[in-house]
């Protein structure tokens, strides 16, 4: 192996490298995002239940009105919470399964780079 085969092995190396380091920046970019999409949903369903909330203490006729409507409305939202919490795991899953892919992809570049050459 002479120096050229090596700057070029070199090369090549970096340069695949650096291939699975964008792909892996794009694959976090991408689960951030969605990640962070959920939790503004969230948190904007909370505000419009506050603003509920408050709406609802100034129309109650009754303190026994009151009290029954935040039981009511605290139940709404216990439900809400728990089918989000279903719909991010799910995402989750999608996310973990995308980086088990990266992962494993970059097992097989690199599996594949390392096999020599049946002339060798």
């Amino acid at each position: 192996m002479n120096q050229n085969d090596t700057v070029k092995i070199v090369t090549d190396l970096t340069n695949k490298n650096l291939e699975r380091m964008s792909a892996f920046g794009e694959l976090n970019l991408r689960s951030w995002e969605r990640l962070a999409a959920r939790q503004m949903e969230v948190a904007s369903y909370l505000m419009e239940q506050s603003v509920r909330s408050v709406k609802l203490a100034s129309e109650s006729k009754s303190y026994t009105d009151f009290a029954k409507a935040q039981v009511e409305m605290a139940k709404e939202v216990g439900e809400h919470l728990m089918e989000e919490s279903k719909s991010n795991l799910k995402v989750v899953g999608e996310v973990r399964d995308e980086y088990r892919d990266w992962y494993k992809q970059g097992l097989s570049e690199i599996a594949e780079g390392m096999r020599v050459p049946a002339s060798a």
